[in-house]
């Protein structure tokens, strides 16, 4: 399932929901099932938990995938390369951090099918 995480602050993220709930489960929440719920919301009082809690998801990531290294020179294709946690998580940590900001929660439900 693809998830759309929204929040009046910033642009929708997509991700796909297995990859989501590891970084959900950094921020805090916590899941009675093994998939993602469809919808759920990061409330403005659970930002800064959430917010801190995929900082170390990050920070434990040993994959040397930085989001703020995209000028590696190796000959190998970026394509061929693995996604590591620290670039997927970019993203929504950006959207949290934007929504701390603005005092707005984050929600995600599951994207539409064009």
């Amino acid at each position: 399932m693809l998830v759309v995480f929204q929040s009046k602050s910033a642009a929708e993220v997509l991700m796909f929901a297995q990859h989501a709930r590891p970084i959900l489960q950094a921020a805090g929440k916590v899941f009675d099932t093994p998939g993602l719920p469809e919808r759920g919301v990061i409330t403005r009082a659970q930002l800064d938990a959430a917010i801190a809690g995929i900082e170390s998801l990050m920070a434990a990531d040993v994959s040397h995938d930085d989001p703020d290294d995209d000028h590696d020179d190796s000959a190998e294709h970026p394509i061929s390369r693995p996604v590591g946690m620290r670039r997927r998580a970019w993203p929504l940590l950006a959207m949290l951090r934007l929504a701390r900001e603005e005092g707005e929660d984050v929600t995600w439900e599951p994207a539409p099918i064009w």
